[in-house]
């Protein structure tokens, strides 16, 4: 390939120069720069056309893209193509990452290399998650983006560990390598990653689309929250070189799950899996019923892989069920013991949290202070999981007691001791009570014990 220098100009396709300032890394399609084009600061990624099966067909597909632009701001979609080389090289330029956002694949091995410009020396840095609530909300993140792009009609085909920046204190991210993201069906020579691609990929049997990427997202997922690979146990680390051939057995024909209910010939290898065999335990019931359906049913029958919006509504429940205990324990709902009257008692200091019931929910959620209620579980039909409607705070004016805030944009009532229903307005709160009833509006509530709800209003313009 024709790498470029410090200094040089490369010509863009609608006029203009940008400049290369230094080289940021490579890859296997190309290197990817730095570069000021119109003033401003981009990446740069390069191709080593070499490695390209149709390089025309494959730029008019990153142009096609940048004219139909990102399906979500969470894509670091191209955003100017260059003019090609009298060579044929060409790249195009998109939005720099952020230094908040660390690489998935350090987010995997818990760490990154700092090097010291001066010495050249290596340092390691830990990389890893603010606190459970940001791990989860990454997972939510990534669930959405590829739910945007599929409903524009589009497939990543590529989906790996290298395709991720992730924000580890709010759980915030960037897809990136968007240039291989092609029409569903549509495909420009690129397969995957192993231990990443559908088995019907290794097989040789379907090129990557929409199906695949979720068989991908599934991989992904269970990686970042059970730190291992879901296909890797006893049956693969048995044979001593993952051959070409190996690998088409352990990833495509023979792909068998770690935890497979009807087949214990893969379970993870004590001293090798711990994290898997860890973490396994601590997560809920149906977590892992939906990764045992994602790499049984998911692997045989492609249309049967989970769609995004049900990822999103696990993970949207999963995170509404970590605990944080007045202790400082901090762990998910079903690690702690469920007492008759709905509370969860602490394993480690013995408290309990209450917790309140919704109404269009079919699950509880944990109250402790600073939790959240969003718009998915407050309003009747929204999917919305980033809108935050409601917190549990602290009074400013009486130390101890907690009560609800309403976070919102629309006016609630809520029964208070005596009985009655008041309005509580956009940033008022109001005393969490034993008989506590929330209407929400459009027939949406939350109340702590179901006896009261029956003398919830039926509407905000109910009398009573």
């Amino acid at each position: 390939m024709v790498e470029l220098q410090i200094g040089q100009y490369i010509d863009m396709e609608y006029g203009g120069a940008a400049r290369v300032v230094q080289e940021l890394g490579s890859g296997g399609q190309g290197i990817v720069y730095l570069v000021e084009f119109n003033d401003m600061q981009y990446a740069l990624k390069w191709y080593d056309i070499d490695k390209i099966k149709n390089p025309a067909a494959f730029r008019k597909n990153i142009e096609t893209n940048i004219n139909d632009g990102p399906p979500s701001k969470q894509f670091l979609w191209p955003k100017y193509l260059t003019k090609p080389l009298s060579t044929g090289g060409f790249g195009y330029l998109m939005d720099v990452r952020p230094k908040n956002f660390d690489s998935f694949v350090d987010i995997l091995n818990t760490y990154k290399l700092d090097i010291d410009p001066l010495t050249g020396r290596a340092a390691k840095v830990p990389v890893q998650f603010k606190n459970l609530r940001a791990m989860v909300t990454a997972v939510i993140n990534i669930v959405n983006a590829f739910r945007q792009l599929h409903r524009a009609g589009k497939s990543y085909q590529d989906l790996n560990d290298g395709g991720f920046f992730i924000d580890t204190a709010t759980g915030e991210i960037l897809v990136c390598d968007c240039d291989n993201i092609a029409p569903d069906f549509a495909n420009f020579g690129i397969g995957g990653k192993p231990g990443y691609m559908a088995p019907e990929v290794v097989r040789g049997i379907e090129k990557p689309n929409v199906q695949t990427d979720k068989y991908s997202l599934a991989v992904v997922l269970f990686k970042l929250l059970f730190r291992g690979d879901p296909m890797e146990g006893d049956k693969v680390v048995k044979d001593i070189c993952l051959t070409e051939s190996a690998e088409l057995r352990h990833y495509g024909k023979e792909a068998v799950f770690v935890y497979d209910p009807n087949d214990d010939s893969n379970r993870p290898v004590r001293g090798i899996h711990d994290n898997v065999i860890k973490f396994w335990k601590i997560y809920p019931e149906y977590i892992r019923q939906a990764f045992i359906h994602s790499f049984t049913t998911g692997i045989a029958e492609p249309n049967k892989r989970i769609i995004e919006n049900e990822w999103q509504k696990l993970f949207v429940r999963l995170r509404s069920e970590i605990i944080t205990c007045k202790c400082g324990r901090t762990n998910f709902s079903v690690q702690f013991t469920e007492n008759a009257d709905h509370t969860f008692r602490c394993p480690k200091c013995g408290s309990d949290t209450p917790s309140m019931g919704f109404t269009n929910l079919d699950y509880r959620v944990p109250l402790y202070f600073g939790c959240r209620f969003y718009a998915c579980q407050t309003e009747r039909g929204s999917d919305d999981f980033t809108a935050v409607t409601g917190e549990l705070v602290e009074n400013k004016l009486k130390a101890g007691m907690i009560g609800i805030k309403n976070l919102s944009q629309k006016t609630w009532r809520a029964k208070m001791p005596d009985g009655k229903f008041y309005p509580v307005g956009p940033g008022k709160g109001f005393p969490i009570w034993g008989g506590i009833v929330i209407d929400f509006g459009d027939d949406a509530k939350a109340y702590l014990n179901e006896a009261n709800l029956a003398d919830a209003p039926t509407s905000p313009n109910d009398p009573t």
